[in-house]
């Protein structure tokens, strides 16, 4: 039997220095024959048994963010102008998000088809999960590719990991070559093929690859905000209590109102309604009605004889610092600031 060892390497993109280093064993059964083709182990290794249940919320409402028009038209754009792909994905789910989309890497493409290899990449996959949380993350794989992972969030937690990346830093080599058929093995690749993939990868020095992560960071923080209007505008497969306490929310945001005034509106006890209104949305109902608020807000402030203050009772708030306090948190800026941004140069 024979054993190698694979490396998944965590970069913090903001400080090009190793973070941690894991590895993870595979054990490839020997050929029994010489051939000029590889044969894919018959050894899949133990997976990782830390992985998170997938959040229906959070499952549901990136989907919904995929499908939106600024998503899809960033994506053409995205791989048009850097020849990469880019994929959006639940924080809590674990595949290859690449998988059979534009521009993605020959190489990985045939390392997705074979159990073995296929499970060393998803190992990549599950470290960025792990790891991205406030910044991006990049981790070099056990065949020298860079994946990389942006956070996207909904208020404070993280739903949804902006990926681009199997690119080499540097051209490969004959060496690395070499290496990436001993820990393949002996199975049905050939190897003229597998060689002809792997030096097709695309380079990108390592300066020019973090100024394709920035790009990729500051959309993800555009996505951030989207998130925000998807959450409150989302109706689609929701429960009709669900429903209905929304258009409650709507229709009496600017008013003092309680939880057990919307509760009562959507003919349920309060425990129940906090219950299911959590795991239909993802968030609380004090988080809800503030991010309704919020986009109502940022409605009037295109209105520039408006104040602040008045926006921020106008809405709901009852009092101009927690107006102000939720709203930077939401969006990522002050009042005075997103207003700023929306008025002509």
């Amino acid at each position: 039997m024979v054993t190698f060892t694979t490396k998944a390497v965590i970069l913090d993109e903001t400080e090009p220095t190793f973070n941690r280093t894991q590895s993870s064993r595979i054990k490839l059964s020997p050929s029994r024959h010489t051939s000029n083709k590889m044969k894919p182990s018959q050894h899949l290794p133990s997976l990782p048994r830390t992985q998170k249940a997938q959040n229906p919320a959070n499952k549901n409402l990136v989907e919904a963010i995929i499908q939106s028009k600024v998503y899809q038209e960033y994506e053409k754009a995205f791989t048009e102008a850097t020849g990469l792909p880019v994929s959006l994905r639940p924080v809590d789910s674990w595949h290859l998000p690449h998988r059979n989309r534009e521009n993605e890497n020959p190489f990985c493409a045939i390392m997705a088809e074979k159990s073995s290899t296929c499970s060393a990449c998803l190992q990549v996959q599950l470290k960025l999960a792990e790891t991205t949380i406030d910044k991006p993350q990049t981790v070099i794989c056990a065949f020298g590719l860079n994946d990389t992972a942006v956070p996207v969030r909904l208020g404070d937690r993280v739903i949804g990991l902006l990926q681009t990346g199997q690119i080499f830093y540097k051209k490969p080599t004959e060496a690395q070559f070499e290496k990436v058929v001993k820990q393949v093995g002996n199975g049905d690749i050939k190897r003229d093929e597998l060689k002809e993939a792997y030096f097709e990868g695309k380079v990108f020095p390592k300066e020019q690859y973090q100024s394709v992560v920035k790009l990729l960071n500051i959309f993800a923080e555009h996505l951030s905000m989207v998130s925000n209007q998807t959450v409150v505008q989302q109706t689609n497969s929701e429960p009709p209590m669900i429903v209905k306490a929304k258009e409650y929310i709507l229709n009496h945001h600017g008013d003092d109102i309680s939880l057990g005034q919307v509760a009562t509106a959507s003919h349920t006890s309060i425990f129940y309604f906090c219950k299911l209104f959590k795991k239909a949305t993802g968030i609380n109902f004090t988080e809800y009605l503030s991010r309704v608020r919020i986009e109502k807000a940022k409605n009037l402030l295109l209105n520039p004889n408006l104040r602040i203050s008045e926006i921020a009772y106008e809405v709901g708030f009852q009092s101009l610092t927690h107006f102000n306090r939720v709203f930077k948190k939401l969006l990522g800026q002050a009042p005075t600031e997103y207003r700023l941004k929306l008025s002509p140069q």
